[in-house]
């Protein structure tokens, strides 16, 4: 039998707005991320979505927005390996200075001691990997970061016909099932719009 897993981006955050690099670091959610959050609660409300395992990256800002969907009512893991990707000297300048084009992202950011695509890629499929296939895992609910999100997607995507997309807005949920050792994508969804976005 399938299994399900919903990974989410977190909800918007101070930096988000401020238009700040966060990866590593962290800033609070803001009121619209709150906002976001209790959507995302809604969507699976709506659609009977119950959740037997809920896990987190340790960052404040998908702690909070889990902590939110679940009204604090749940108990949860956080995991390291869902966190965002690290840039470095980079982490809270202005993302005006990053360089642009998503081929920057691959080892760019290694000379100023952040990390590169394959180590995120890495460490959050084999996070995942290991989550689900735990026997009692059923449908788990993982809330990580757009980057964290974008490299496991691009690790499992299978549409050679399509672009993959490449930005997820907060709180974007994301619906694979996996069965043996396998992700496959069902769908992407926005909840504040409750519309597919792929």
């Amino acid at each position: 039998m399938k299994k399900q897993l919903y990974l989410m981006r977190h909800g918007e955050t101070l930096f988000n707005v401020l238009g700040k690099v966060q990866g590593a670091c962290d800033s609070p959610l803001t009121n619209k991320g709150k906002m976001q959050a209790k959507q995302a609660a809604t969507f699976f409300q709506e659609n009977q979505i119950h959740f037997d395992h809920y896990y987190s990256s340790t960052q404040e800002r998908a702690c909070d927005t889990l902590e939110i969907i679940t009204n604090s009512n749940h108990f949860y893991q956080r995991k390291k390996g869902l966190k965002e990707m690290n840039f470095g000297r980079f982490e809270g300048e202005s993302s005006e200075l990053q360089p642009k084009g998503s081929h920057n992202f691959e080892t760019f950011y290694e000379q100023f001691g952040g990390e590169t695509a394959r180590d995120v890629q890495k460490r959050i499929c084999h996070t995942l990997l290991s989550i689900m296939e735990q026997e009692d895992h059923q449908k788990v609910l993982a809330v990580s970061h757009n980057g964290a999100c974008f490299y496991f997607l691009n690790s499992i995507w299978k549409h050679s016909d399509r672009k993959i997309p490449t930005y997820f807005p907060n709180c974007a949920i994301f619906i694979y099932t996996y069965e043996k050792y396998q992700f496959d994508l069902t769908d992407i969804i926005d909840p504040s719009s409750k519309k597919s976005i792929l």
